[in-house]
């Protein structure tokens, strides 16, 4: 068995899954702690949807995805900071109508452009076709979410838990909220290749709500949650090579199977004490 493993390390390709899908579970089980616990968890899907429609119209125009839908993620997603800000929409129905809106425009792009455009590979991620350009594109992204995540870490903190009093007393504190829709799009974008439009959210979600099953501690749960989205990423990245699954989609179950072992663990604990 540790033979097959090092010998599915001697494909380029894989190596190449491995390396981006440990960056990106890092960076969306950072960011999946602050976005949960401030019940804005869902905004990961709304984004995930304007890359969706960003790559499309960059895959029409012969661009590079990622190079239109960086721009445009995080233009999306300071857009419905401000719109809930603003309080002109609620948080839930401007993620409802940025998503609805760019996933529409996407498909009609792609379907128009026949069958030469990898639909699959845009919705549910195509991990083993990463490009070397991709990978140092989203290994340099992934540093600075990670970077930015750490030295910003008590502001971070404070505006997830107390974000009324973080702004009463901080001058610059919708410069670091923007900050933080940033390195969410940031995420996303880097996801998307991983898990596809339609499932980088659950990066975002599940660990940390796995994680918050049996830890209480802010930094017990980040710790916990950046560990249990390596380990399913890597797991699902494993199975994908040897029983041939898609890798987006066997990732998400593995989170699913953790997630459900984390409440049993987490119920037994709470009758134990």
């Amino acid at each position: 068995m540790i033979f097959n493993i090092f010998e599915m390390f001697s494909y380029k390709f894989m190596v190449y899954a491995f390396v981006v899908g440990g960056a990106i579970s890092i960076c969306a089980a950072l960011l999946g702690v602050s976005m949960v616990l401030k019940k804005n968890s869902m905004i990961g899907d709304g984004l995930s949807h304007v890359g969706f429609g960003a790559a499309a119209i960059a895959s029409a125009l012969n661009w590079a995805p990622l190079a239109l839908a960086m721009p445009l993620v995080i233009l999306a997603a300071v857009l419905i900071l401000k719109l809930t800000e603003k309080n002109k929409i609620h948080g839930d129905a401007a993620i409802g109508i940025i998503a609805a809106s760019s996933l529409a425009i996407g498909y009609t792009v792609i379907h128009t452009q026949g069958t030469n455009v990898d639909i699959e590979g845009y919705l549910y991620g195509s991990i083993l076709g990463i490009t070397e350009e991709e990978l140092i594109l989203s290994v340099v992204l992934s540093i600075i979410v990670i970077g930015t995540f750490i030295v910003l870490y008590n502001k971070i903190f404070a505006l997830t838990f107390d974000e009324t009093f973080f702004k009463s007393t901080s001058k610059h504190s919708e410069f670091y909220s923007i900050i933080i829709s940033i390195l969410c799009a940031l995420t996303v974008v880097i996801g998307m290749k991983v898990m596809g439009a339609l499932l980088i959210s659950s990066l975002i979600i599940f660990p940390t709500v796995s994680a918050r099953q049996i830890f209480k501690t802010y930094k017990s749960v980040i710790i916990s949650s950046v560990i249990i989205s390596i380990l399913c990423c890597f797991l699902g990245l494993i199975l994908n090579y040897y029983i041939d699954t898609p890798a987006g989609s066997i990732i998400v179950i593995i989170n699913l199977v953790v997630l459900i072992l984390c409440i049993l663990i987490g119920k037994i604990r709470k009758r134990i004490i």
